[in-house]
């Protein structure tokens, strides 16, 4: 060994080195240096694309420079709390739990919220444009927990509805600042001040370089896609044209900051009622005047796939189990049609919530309108057609009752459902096994 190169070189850089490490360790904060950023490493994904009525995941070939498709039918959940529960350190094992447990169901895809606005020390974003970072990281740890459990998040961008802010907050901010606009939730919509603070938080988010993995998110795999509104309606069916408006400019938005993603506008699935026929399958005549119309708002270009709930007992009152046993049925066949047919695009039932609370010829009413969701889903995906999948409402496990509402529920402390959704998981699985033999 060459002793006078040790004694030259070696030794005086090692003390250098350590006297960095040192000051770094101990006065960080008052340095103007830093040492580069070591990323985490990450298991690989495809992205997921569109064919058809089909999702599929692109699986990419650097050695070859090839693309393959992977078919892809989604049995997944909602947990709209992952983020607000990954700011804080002392709560994230409940996220990495949830999403174990998710995996372990044999679950692939969960949509959760990725905004919270107000001015609160756990909101997202405090002001227009004005973003608090550590609820930022909170979100960056959602998604490398989901990678590295083989999970893709649906991201929803705001909330239609008072929670979290919504859409109301933005009208609220828009007021505030001294501007024109009426107080209506339909100005949302329509006025270009709120609009303008809906697309700059869309790019910082979209655009956003994981603090964790060092990964942007319009080039991160385990986001599905972007929902650009939680369950939109207008307060008077006249704001139809504004909706269609916005949803236009503001899926085109999406895809100029990101083409690697799939974007949904986050629909229920109600028909309008002068576009279509199809308003008569609506849970009732109040669903029509929304101005929302699930063929016309689904068939925007940019638009990738389409979107659906069903809340039988939510949106139908007074009538018996069957009834909305048939309502069900009818509601998850129509959409199944229409995307194959008209749209020719994919559906995802983003929400199917259903009570426990009662009975029937002693099973627990979740399973039976679970049942009939799955069985439509697994018939189509046989097939080959538009009906690719279903996302419970919702999940949660030990310590997270709080978010929770009448469809919420720790699936293992509940056997039976437990074990319909992981032989939903299984009966997916198996149909694609199958054509790769």
């Amino acid at each position: 060994m060459d002793t006078q190169w040790r004694d030259k070189k070696l030794y005086p850089a090692l003390g250098i080195f350590t006297i960095l490490s040192l000051l770094y360790l101990n006065f960080n904060d008052n340095l103007n240096f830093s040492f580069p950023k070591i990323f985490l490493r990450q298991p690989k994904m495809g992205f997921v694309g569109v064919n058809k009525t089909q999702f599929v995941i692109k699986n990419e070939d650097p050695k070859n420079q090839s693309l393959t498709f992977q078919e892809l039918y989604i049995n997944g959940w909602n947990s709209y709390w992952l983020m607000e529960e990954s700011v804080w350190e002392s709560s994230r094992y409940r996220v990495s739990e949830m999403l174990r447990r998710g995996a372990e169901m044999g679950l692939s895809v969960c949509r959760t919220w990725a905004f919270s606005d107000g001015g609160g020390p756990n909101d997202l974003q405090l002001l227009p444009g004005v973003f608090n970072e550590r609820v930022f990281k909170g979100l960056d740890y959602v998604i490398v927990e989901a990678r590295k459990h083989n999970i893709r998040l649906i991201l929803s961008l705001v909330n239609n509805l008072n929670a979290y802010g919504g859409t109301a907050q933005y009208v609220r901010w828009a007021q505030e600042a001294g501007t024109n606009v009426s107080s209506s939730g339909d100005a949302f919509f329509t006025n270009p001040t709120v609009k303008a603070y809906y697309k700059s938080f869309v790019k910082a988010v979209v655009t956003r370089k994981n603090s964790i993995s060092g990964v942007k998110y319009s080039e991160e795999p385990a986001i599905f896609a972007w929902e650009l509104i939680n369950e939109p309606r207008c307060e008077s069916s006249s704001s139809a044209a504004a909706l269609q408006a916005w949803i236009t400019e503001m899926a085109g938005f999406v895809k100029s900051l990101d083409q690697k993603h799939l974007v949904t506008v986050g629909l229920e699935g109600f028909y309008g009622v002068e576009k279509t026929g199809s308003f008569g399958v609506n849970p009732g005549k109040w669903a029509a005047s929304l101005g929302v119309d699930f063929i016309e708002n689904s068939a925007i270009d940019n638009i990738d796939f389409t979107s659906v709930h069903a809340y039988p007992h939510s949106w139908i009152q007074g009538i018996n189990p069957d009834a909305k046993v048939d309502f069900l049925s009818h509601w998850v066949d129509s959409h199944i049609s229409e995307a194959e047919k008209i749209l020719k695009k994919p559906v995802l039932f983003t929400e199917v919530g259903f009570p426990s609370s009662t009975q029937k010829e002693g099973l627990h009413d979740r399973n039976i309108y679970l049942k009939i969701v799955y069985d439509k889903i697994y018939e189509s995906a046989k097939k080959k057609k538009a009906g690719a999948g279903a996302l419970v409402w919702q999940l949660l496990v030990e310590g997270m009752e709080r978010y929770g509402d009448k469809f919420s529920f720790i699936a293992w402390k509940h056997p039976s459902t437990y074990k319909l959704i992981v032989e939903q998981s299984c009966r997916l699985l198996y149909i694609f096994s199958r054509r790769l033999a």
